[in-house]
Parts: structure tokens; sequence; C-alpha cells
């Protein structure tokens, strides 16, 4: 129940954030007439406020309550998304975005820790990640679909709705969290840290990322999540559909369809997914992943080549690419937990999810930059490239851990959330 609880906190928060994220940067610049820059510094600051917070709100996972962390998180980034509604100058609503980035992601290390915490068993938490990350993109894309009949953005009022909901939304999602924590059971043994320092939390951070980078393993599971992100996620809101529109010069109905796509195939692949992968490591399918999103690169470029069939291709990319995401997002959070130095889960957890975003905050960055110039085949080769280098790392990986010998059996918590196989 625990965890059917999580599912749907993260599904009914991702529905509030699907509402604003499509619209907010014609909002800022266009119906308030704040222009690009202000935009675009709005859409940085909630990254810069999403890279602040994730090790932070790990480190707090590991200190405090996770349940009160994510709690609290997710009201902050309710009150972020209320505070939009009432933002009447660029300043105002930077501060919104920049509060509103802080809460979501603060929030991410903590339920993945509490998942980690509730649901023993490496199929089992594996099948609560891929629902979470299911439950995830189908909020977004309802949230997303619904915003399209309220929000009126010839009017300065028009976004109301959507900041509004957004907020509900997450106080919604806090509530549930509280929930699902009520008459919770205390830690596993095997989360208990033996140094009495790091059980408490009170790792310098210099001292934490010292013990990550001592770790081989972490250092190449590092290296695959930078890569990995780059590779898709830092592209997906805007240097693909830019690709698209400037290089591809396809109809801006056809990047909706392709978003579209991509959940769908998500929602739909899954739990096929996870079943039929059950018994494979992480490394290997997170080979698999990059090897995927390379070959989708390899698409795109193939679509600069056919321009009849350039919008078919591009579509096709964004369903591929969301195989690629079924192996993904159920297998890295719990292996980077699982690699983490003991005490440090949520720590770890919140500097990973820090370089994540970071990285891919640069993203959009590059793709102006180097579509801008025109050099629409360099923008695909350099993924391809990133995408190449995510695979090797992940091999390495592979390499790594199995010269290590096996763990001797860790005492878990009983299963609480077991989901239809």
């Amino acid at each position: 129940m625990r965890a059917r609880l999580l599912i749907l906190a993260s599904a009914v928060a991702m529905l509030g954030w699907g509402t604003v994220l499509p619209y907010q940067y014609a909002y800022a610049a266009n119906t308030r007439g704040w222009g690009s820059l202000a935009a675009a510094a709005a859409a940085s600051l909630f990254s810069v406020g999403a890279l602040l917070a994730a090790p932070v709100g790990g480190r707090l996972a590991d200190r405090l309550s996770p349940v009160a962390v994510a709690v609290g998180a997710k009201l902050v980034a309710a009150a972020g998304a209320a505070s939009l509604v009432v933002a009447g100058s660029p300043g105002a609503f930077l501060l919104g975005m920049f509060v509103f980035g802080v809460g979501i992601t603060a929030a991410n290390p903590a339920q993945t820790v509490l998942v980690l915490r509730w649901v023993g068993g490496g199929d089992d938490r594996r099948r609560v990640f891929a629902w979470q990350f299911t439950g995830q993109a189908l909020g977004m894309a309802v949230g997303a679909f619904v915003a399209g009949y309220v929000v009126d953005l010839d009017r300065p009022t028009g976004m109301w709705p959507a900041f509004t909901t957004a907020a509900a939304g997450f106080v919604v999602s806090a509530l549930l969290i509280l929930l699902a924590g009520r008459g919770a059971p205390a830690p596993a043994h095997a989360d208990v840290a033996a140094d009495p320092a790091q059980a408490s939390g009170k790792v310098a951070t210099r001292d934490a990322l010292r013990l990550i980078w001592a770790n081989p393993a972490l250092r190449w599971t590092a290296l695959v999540t930078v890569t990995l992100a780059l590779g898709f996620y830092a592209q997906f809101e805007s240097g693909l559909p830019a690709y698209a529109l400037t290089v591809l010069s396809v109809h801006e109905t056809t990047i909706g369809l392709a978003a579209a796509v991509n959940c769908v195939v998500i929602i739909a692949l899954q739990m096929v997914v996870v079943r039929l992968t059950a018994k494979r490591s992480a490394p290997a399918l997170l080979i698999v992943v990059a090897a995927i999103w390379t070959f989708s690169w390899v698409l795109l470029a193939l679509a600069s080549q056919a321009p009849g069939l350039a919008a078919a291709l591009f579509v096709t990319t964004f369903g591929v690419f969301a195989v690629g995401e079924t192996m993904y997002a159920p297998v890295l959070n719990p292996l980077t937990a699982s690699l983490a130095p003991q005490g440090m889960v949520g720590t770890t957890l919140g500097i990973f999810t820090a370089l994540q975003t970071g990285f891919s905050a640069v993203g959009p960055l590059v793709a102006g930059v180097v579509l801008g110039a025109g050099l629409g085949s360099v923008f695909v080769g350099l993924h391809v490239v990133i995408s190449g280098l995510a695979l090797f790392a992940a091999w390495r990986l592979r390499r790594v851990l199995g010269a290590q010998p096996a763990p001797a059996p860790a005492v878990t918590t009983p299963v609480e959330a077991a989901l239809a196989a």
C-alpha cells in the first residue's frame, strides 16, 4: 500500500507540473511581455534551484525523516507554483520559478529513499520504480493535455488555472506521502551506517564527494548518469524540437505528436520490459539503453537526408527513445543506492541528481549555439558521440561490478508493496 501511495503521489505531482511546463516560456516572453531573456532566465533559474536543492534534499533524507523531507519539499514546490499566480513582475516570476525548482527536486532523493526503505528485493524495487516512472509520464501527459484546454496565452491571467493546478497537485502529493508514512517500519539494518557520523548525516559535503569518488563503480555510474542525461533528457524539451523545426522543417504539431508517442510507448511497454529484463543486471540494461539512444540519433541523421520521411522518422525516434527510458528509469536509482557508502544513500542520490540536473541544464545552451549556427549535423554527431561514451561507461561499469565479490545478503524490511507481476 505504501508503494502504491508513493506512485500515486508522483503521478499527481507531475500532473500539476505538466500543466505548467509546456506554456511557461510563451507566457513569460509573450503574454506578459517580459521578453525572451526573462523567459529563458526563468527556465535557467528553475534548473539552478533544482541543482542546489538535490544534494541538500539528499543529505536531509539521511539526517532526518525522509517522509518529512519529501512532504516539506513538495509544500515548497506548491508555494512556488502558487506564487506565480501573483507574480506581477519579471523578478517575482523568476523567484517563483526558482522556488518551484527547489521544491520539485529536493523531494526526489527522499522519495527514492522511501522506496528503498519500504520495498525489499531487487525485482520488487524495479517494479515500483517502473510504476513510479510510468505514473510520472502519465501525469505529465494528462496535465499537458488538460492545460491545452484551460490555458489562454492571450490574457495575463490565462495561466492562473495551470499555476493553481500545479500548487494543488503538490499539496495532494505531500498529503499522500504523509499518509503513506503513517506507522511505517523503522529502517532496515542494512540502511544503518556503521560509522555514527555517517549515520547521523554529519558527513561534510567534501567528505561525501571523496567517499563517492573513491568507489570506481560509482565513478563509472556517475559518467553513465551524466552521458545518458546529455544523450536525451537534456534535449527533450528544447534541442530536439528546435532540430525538428530548423533542420527537418516539420510542422509544430509533429513535435506534439512525438511527445505523445513517447509517453504512450512508456505507458504501454514499461511493465512488459520490467518483466522481460527482471533477471538482467543493471549495467547490462544501461548498455542497452545507451545503444538504443545511439541508434535513435542515427535515425535523426537519416531523417535529415530524407525530407519526405522526416516527420515520420522524428516521431519514430521519440518512440525508440522511450523504449530505452523503460529500462533506464527502473534501474539507475536502485543501482546508485546499492553502491552508496554506508549511511549515505540519500546524500549519494542527491549528488547524482544534481549531476544529472546540472548537465541537463547545459543541453539547451549547446543546442541553441550549434543549431543557431546552422550546424544540424554537428548537433546530431555530438550526441552520437555522447551516447557512445555512455555505452562505453556502462560497459566499464559492468566489468568493474563483475570483478567485485558478491556482497553478503542484507537484512531488509518485508515487501509491503507487492505489485502484480
